[in-house]
């Protein structure tokens, strides 16, 4: 695919009755005031089938005066056309920007035929091209607006999430059809509240007189009713109903996955039960609220957590059904969609999934020199088996592991972290509920010591900028981030070895205490565990097959 200024994937999403979103992404928002240090957070999954875990950077630079910006579609990499390009670019580092703006995204699609096919500037290109033209989130909008409004806009429905030191907005936006541009609404989360979706609109009923808090096309109630989507008074408008009605699967496949977020970090502030017949697609009328506050304040390990959920202890649970075979895995194959005896079901959409290309939560932190503030933990492949890396987003380059080109979805390079992590996660996939807590350990002792070694680079940056050597702050950070990259896939390396030596053909090595394996008086390994399949499985086994397996029958 080709790639020009952007730099992160599209999440393409098919709006049908019943019918599950398979490459459908995942955002949290979390304000300043509801962070555990006073950051603006914004959590991130890139889910693609067809997605390669890279990080994509481009240096601030000027530009002559006349120059031109190719614009490529995200999906296809086809051409749309040009714009004029602006006399100065910021430096954007994955979805985040010098100045320490962050926009992440999911597309919730919309009904049928409202994208503008001539239009230049589709989804992706409005955040990366906005990330390099703007330096708050106020900015952001404007620039996201002005660039749709003029140049035309060909993508589906979008959810924008944005922040900067100060404020975190959402912003959904919806195309014209033959008309130019698209009509969107801005809506800034209070602060000391998060906010979370996942491919479904969700801004409903929003204030027409509170700039402050509430921005909007001057056309987007107007352009409703004469299409028919809405009748009514104005202060009665809802822009989810209008423009993406939810369906069952816009409940199940993807408000779950907001109810699920909301669940873990609101705690007793969130009545999960109350919400649960929305969230299993059953009562559409019983919406959720926007945003909420949390039971306390987030850290970055919190918002991991949401990032790394299966629906674990909940309605939705799918550990235990057959569908899971005998190590209780989270996760199915696809499709997603499919038939028995004439009827149609779906597998549950867990935030945590199996085609994650990247992932990251990235922190806006204005109370840091913005070299030092603008911060994104990054990951690649599944959350819930990969460990975050951190990487300030003025580095002077990004770590060899993550940077564009090494390697692709179709070409396996033995330096890319991408595909050192997806080669201990696949065979986590065989054996889940043996191999994922080994994962889980190593993820959870590397990132505790990225904590404490990136507060101490915080310090050391903060202290050679105060004595004026930036450049010097500036290279600390860009070794810092390459070296911590490094460790990671060495650690990954040596861990895919311990795990398939440790689990290999179904058994269990025995270990001493100290964690080496165990061997007899002659040096050879002992005979190793072979742990009993649970009983539900292997009564699923003997419903459909117990006639030609039974013992002396």
């Amino acid at each position: 695919m080709r790639r020009t200024l952007i730099f992160t994937l599209c999440c393409t999403v098919f709006l049908a009755l019943n019918m599950g979103r398979t490459d459908a992404c995942t955002n949290v928002i979390i304000t300043k005031g509801a962070s555990a240090d006073g950051s603006c957070m914004i959590s991130y999954a890139a889910d693609s089938h067809t997605e390669y875990g890279e990080l994509y950077f481009h240096p601030a630079k000027d530009w002559p005066a006349g120059s031109m910006l190719e614009i490529f579609d995200w999906e296809t990499g086809i051409s749309r056309g040009f714009i004029p390009q602006v006399a100065h670019t910021y430096q954007t580092t994955g979805n985040m920007n010098e100045h320490q703006l962050i926009i992440g995204e999911t597309t919730f699609g919309g009904r049928p035929g409202l994208e503008n096919k001539d239009g230049i500037i589709d989804y992706g290109s409005l955040i990366y091209v906005t990330l390099q033209r703007a330096r708050t989130a106020r900015e952001a909008i404007s620039t996201i607006d002005n660039l749709m409004q003029t140049y035309g806009y060909p993508s589906e429905g979008e959810s924008f999430s944005i922040a900067d030191k100060d404020e975190c907005w959402i912003m959904e936006i919806v195309g014209k059809g033959e008309e130019k541009g698209a009509v969107w609404v801005a809506v800034r989360i209070p602060d000391g509240y998060i906010c979370s979706h996942a491919n479904q609109s969700r801004i409903h009923h929003f204030p027409l007189n509170d700039p402050e808090n509430c921005l909007y096309s001057k056309d987007v109630i107007s352009f409703a009713r004469k299409m028919g989507f809405f009748e009514g008074k104005d202060e009665d408008f809802s822009f989810c109903d209008a423009y993406c009605p939810a369906d069952w699967s816009g409940l199940r496949a993807c408000e779950a996955r907001v109810w699920s977020a909301f669940r873990i970090l609101g705690g007793n502030n969130f009545d999960s039960e109350k919400y649960l017949d929305f969230a299993m697609g059953f009562n559409p009328a019983n919406k959720m609220p926007l945003y909420i506050l949390p039971e306390k304040k987030v850290s970055v390990g919190d918002v991991a957590r949401v990032m790394r959920d299966h629906f674990e202890d909940t309605p939705m649970d799918f550990r235990y059904d057959v569908g899971a075979g005998p190590s209780h895995l989270p996760y199915r194959w696809r499709p997603m969609n499919w038939e028995v005896d004439g009827k149609q079901y779906m597998f549950e959409r867990s935030i945590a999934t199996q085609q994650t290309g990247f992932w990251f939560i990235a922190q806006a932190r204005g109370f840091l020199p913005d070299e030092v503030g603008a911060l994104i933990w990054f990951a690649v492949d599944d959350a819930a088996t990969s460990p975050l890396n951190p990487v300030y987003a003025n580095v002077t380059s990004v770590p060899e592991c993550f940077r564009e080109g090494n390697g692709s979805i179709i070409d396996y390079s033995p330096t890319s972290a991408f595909w050192t992590i997806t080669k201990v996660t696949h065979f986590a996939y065989l054996f889940y509920d043996r191999v994922a807590p080994e994962i889980q350990k190593v993820i959870a002792d590397y990132e505790s010591e990225n904590e404490t070694l990136a507060r101490q680079m915080d310090q050391k940056a903060v202290r050679m900028l105060a004595a004026g050597n930036r450049n010097q702050a500036i290279g600390m950070l860009t070794e810092f981030c390459s070296s911590r990259a490094e460790t990671m896939c060495n650690t990954w390396r040596g861990l895919e070895t311990y795990l398939l030596v440790k689990f290999a053909d179904g058994n269990v090595k025995i270990q001493n205490e100290d964690g080496s394996f165990k061997r007899n008086e002659a040096g050879n390994a002992v005979y190793p565990d072979q742990p009993d399949f649970p009983q539900h499985w292997l009564k699923s086994i003997v419903r459909e097959h117990g006639d030609v397996i039974e013992v002396n029958r």
